[in-house]
């Protein structure tokens, strides 16, 4: 079985590292990634899963251990389909935990305003992604929390940065959404018909 050693690399290194190793060893069934923080450990399962690839993952202290075999999953033309079909909707980068700036108190209400009439906009939104402090809204205890679960339970995806999460230290308080990287972050950005960013 070839290892692909990602350790010590940051975001989105172990993504891409993953999609050029699958891109040039296409008779590779079975392989393992080495990361060495859980949400890299996040990004290339769900990354590998989105590929076709059943992943089971190990760890051993600080490092991950990603183990890969082929195995049929949606593959890369569902993946393609549903970047097509969103390129007719919106997506909204959130990248703080208030809106606008003055008063941290009444941002802090403007965002739940906000979030609470995003279902207003229907079956246009696509996707939420949360950045930089932004992230602080998907985690256990955010008054937040429960607007942003209504919207996913909607079909609505939620992408929930990792590197962000590791940074304030609460990757293991999120509770909506998938912890994502900055590969695909910028490919929303890419097929989206419309970006909003607050």
């Amino acid at each position: 079985m070839e290892t692909l050693n990602c350790l010590g690399l940051s975001c989105p290194l172990p993504v891409t590292e993953t999609r050029d190793f699958i891109e040039n060893h296409p008779q590779s069934d079975r392989f393992q990634v080495l990361v060495d923080n859980p949400a890299s450990a996040e990004n290339v399962k769900r990354f590998l899963g989105s590929r076709g690839f059943g992943v089971t993952v190990e760890s051993s202290g600080t490092d991950f251990q990603i183990n890969a075999e082929r195995a049929g999953g949606p593959g890369c033309e569902t993946v393609v389909q549903e970047l097509i079909q969103a390129g007719h909707k919106t997506i909204i980068v959130i990248s703080k935990d208030k809106l606008g700036t003055g008063d941290d108190y009444l941002g802090g209400q403007l965002m739940l305003n906000f979030l609470k009439t995003l279902k207003e906009m229907g079956t246009q939104l696509w996707r939420l992604v949360f950045l930089n402090s932004g992230v602080k809204l998907t985690i256990e205890g955010a008054e937040s929390l429960p607007l942003i679960q209504e919207l996913a339970g909607q079909g609505i995806s939620v992408l929930v940065c990792g590197t962000c999460l590791n940074h304030f230290g609460v990757l293991q308080q999120k509770r909506v959404g998938e912890t994502t990287n900055m590969l695909d972050i910028v490919t929303s950005l890419q097929v989206a018909g419309k970006v909003i960013s607050f």
